[in-house]
């Protein structure tokens, strides 16, 4: 995520930013971040981690990634779990007050944060764009949505997101503070208010505009098409993607806007030690709503995707089998006899049926 107050501080102000002669103190916001933060991440990490991972091992061992869409929610899965791995290490900076991890780790994860904020954007895009080209440009859609096109677009995405996050992975750095270790941005004395500013408007340009803008049009002409063409498998497609765009809005829209707000500070609210408090703590609550981001896609599947429900409950029960199997091989034989029996003539391409 683009400056983030657990993973760079990118937007909360410092100590010094009213001057030396009356540092603004933010103890208190440090505070409220150590009793808040690692419990609710904690959480978070433990179900993103293990839906993410469950999505990841459905894809690819029931859908075998055959289809444009089912690359796309791959690498969506990926770029949460990229979000993921940097969790513990924010949890343990805010339990500790001090970064104990280094300056190239602090660059590293910074960036990685990013990284996966943004290839997250690219890639619901570009999944919204795959169901509108499905269902409204029929024909174009036969020729384009190839699984060489899906991966090369993939990588493409992932070119872009790694272009963004560059400021995370540059700019991030260890200093020290009074008696503690920060991880934050440090950008040039005099630049440092427009680079900030910079930043804001990207994550709201990239994360918010962007996406609504692709949205709107797409799912326009994909209403249009289903008002006039009513097709119910059709319609149970585009709730999957559409379902995801809209949690991602309801999550992150709050977020983005205080950055932006406090990014501006100057010119919406009084520039003043109190009020920058205020926006910090706006920040952080509407960061814990944000980031839980990254548990909800996997949870979206299975409410949604009926067919991934379907997988899921495959998978797991191969898994609570496989155990049993080895040590009673006729039990083994008893899946595989059911497995052939269940087989049924392929019918095109299963997720515009049944939303995943």
């Amino acid at each position: 995520m683009e400056n983030s107050t657990i993973s760079a501080d990118y937007y909360q102000t410092t100590d010094y930013d009213y001057g030396d002669a009356s540092p603004c103190q933010k103890t208190e916001v440090r505070a409220f971040e150590a009793k808040l933060l690692p419990p609710l991440y904690s959480l978070v990490f433990i179900i993103g981690l293990v839906g993410n991972i469950l999505v990841v091992l459905v894809l690819i061992q029931y859908k075998r990634l055959k289809s444009m869409t089912s690359i796309y929610l791959l690498n969506l899965a990926i770029s949460d779990l990229l979000f993921l791995f940097t969790l513990p290490f924010w949890i343990d900076y805010k339990v500790k007050d001090n970064w104990v991890f280094g300056d190239a780790m602090c660059k590293f994860l910074s960036g990685l944060y990013d990284l996966g904020l943004y290839s997250e954007i690219f890639f619901i895009i570009l999944l919204t764009v795959d169901r509108y080209l499905a269902i409204v440009h029929v024909v174009f859609a036969l020729r384009a949505r190839t699984v060489t096109f899906g991966i090369i677009s993939s990588i493409l995405i992932w070119l872009l997101a790694m272009l963004a996050s560059l400021p995370g992975f540059y700019f991030s750095k260890t200093q020290w503070e009074f008696t503690r270790h920060t991880c934050s941005p440090h950008f040039h004395h005099r630049s440092s208010s427009q680079w900030k500013q910079f930043q804001a408007l990207k994550l709201n340009i990239l994360g918010l505009v962007l996406p609504l803008l692709v949205m709107t049009v797409c799912y326009t002409g994909i209403i249009k098409m289903l008002f006039k063409r009513p097709n119910e498998k059709k319609a149970k497609a585009v709730h999957l993607i559409c379902a995801i765009m809209i949690i991602f809005f309801l999550f992150w829209t709050p977020y983005n806007l205080i950055v932006f707000v406090s990014a501006f500070q100057g010119v919406f609210l009084a520039d003043n030690c109190e009020q920058s408090k205020q926006l910090d703590l706006a920040i952080q609550v509407t960061e814990v709503i944000a980031n839980t981001h990254c548990c909800v896609n996997p949870v979206i599947y299975a409410f949604v995707g009926e067919r991934f429900r379907k997988h899921l409950s495959r998978l797991c029960h191969r898994l609570l089998a496989s155990r049993p199997a080895k040590r009673l091989p006729f039990l083994s034989r008893m899946r595989l006899e059911s497995r052939t029996s269940s087989i049924t003539p392929s019918t095109g391409e299963h997720e515009l049926s049944a939303g995943f």
